[in-house]
């Protein structure tokens, strides 16, 4: 992630991309990610050590959340969310849950613009990382790395948005 230093810097400077020249000429459209980082990892195996002489293939459960938090004026943290609960006839194999967080900087972005980025974009290119999270979680908890399916986050944002248009209500504040 050697990009996410000059993201950082990028945001620091003016409009001409000079360091320290931010003083109010700065009106270029910014969007950057800062940080990623896993926020919070639950793994339970409850059933262990039963669990794994089970014959029955376990029924997946997979639910996502995107949620985000202005942290200041101009960075946003996303966090997108998993929980993913396997289970047989016999019980729960493993639940995992899973916050994997990005820190996005948006500066001169109109409000509607940068909706779509923090609910669609970001979680886009934050889910690789969290794919990998929960991957290696489930490994590590004994069983078959779980290779969560792709997501057009893009078309579910739009799928929401059109759904609240209807509804005719606004767009989430902090959370899809």
């Amino acid at each position: 992630m050697a990009d996410e230093g000059n993201i950082l810097t990028d945001l620091g400077n003016g409009a001409n991309g000079n360091p320290g020249e931010g003083n109010g000429s700065d009106t270029q459209p910014t969007i950057g990610l800062i940080s990623q980082y896993v926020k919070d990892l639950s793994v339970e195996n409850p059933n262990a050590p039963q669990s794994y002489q089970w014959s029955d293939q376990p029924q997946l459960d997979v639910q996502f959340n995107i949620q985000s938090n202005q942290i200041d004026g101009e960075v946003h943290e996303v966090a997108l969310k998993v929980t993913c609960i396997a289970k047989a006839s016999q019980g729960t194999a493993y639940i995992v849950e899973a916050t994997y967080c990005g820190l996005i900087g948006i500066r001169n972005v109109p409000e509607a613009q940068s909706h779509a980025f923090l609910f669609a974009e970001a979680p886009r290119i934050l889910f690789p990382f969290l794919r990998r999270v929960v991957g290696d979680a489930v490994r590590d908890a004994g069983y078959a790395p779980l290779l969560l399916d792709p997501i057009d986050f893009a078309g579910l944002y739009q799928q929401q948005m059109e759904q609240r248009r209807r509804e005719g209500g606004q767009p989430p504040a902090g959370e899809a």
